[in-house]
């Protein structure tokens, strides 16, 4: 019977291999060209809110956007969520927007959480992770700048 089993096993150990080889792949090398490239457009989100309104980049045209996916269960987002928001507090004045990405959590534990924190910045729910692929997000946190006049910008000195 030991023998019988053999040629299952190795069956079972070979489809585990060429699916975990087809996960990774897919995770690493799958729609390159549409992430977000130095200069490039980025990839358009329509997200709900934390203030229940449903928002895209769009209605922050002709701002920079401050843009940091996140999660609770992140120790390093939660490390560096004050300083974003004392940089949201400097730059608002300025056309500069935070916007916060939480990727996958319920309403209540990020409301509680940035109360408990004091952000008041628009945090938006990648429920989905649609916006974490779209973006190619992979560790978190990971923060992207979108800028398109440099030289208005208080925080960034052009020569």
């Amino acid at each position: 019977m030991g023998k019988a089993r053999r040629p299952v096993q190795i069956f079972v150990l070979l489809c585990i291999v060429v699916l975990g080889a087809y996960a990774i792949n897919s995770a690493v090398f799958s729609r390159g060209s549409d992430k977000p490239v130095v200069g490039g457009k980025p990839p358009a989100v329509k997200l709900l809110g934390l203030d229940g309104k449903v928002h895209t980049l769009e209605e922050y045209k002709g701002k920079a956007i401050v843009i940091n996916f996140w999660a609770t269960w992140c120790t390093y987002c939660v490390n560096e969520m004050p300083a974003l928001q004392q940089q949201w507090e400097k730059w608002r004045d300025s056309g500069v927007v935070v916007l916060g990405i939480n990727t996958g959590e319920d309403k209540m534990t990020v409301a509680n959480f940035t109360q408990q924190i004091g952000t008041d910045f628009p945090i938006l729910f990648d429920s989905d992770n649609e916006a974490v692929r779209e973006y190619g997000v992979v560790p978190m946190p990971t923060t992207f700048l979108l800028i398109k006049k440099v030289r208005s910008l208080p925080f960034l000195k052009v020569s």
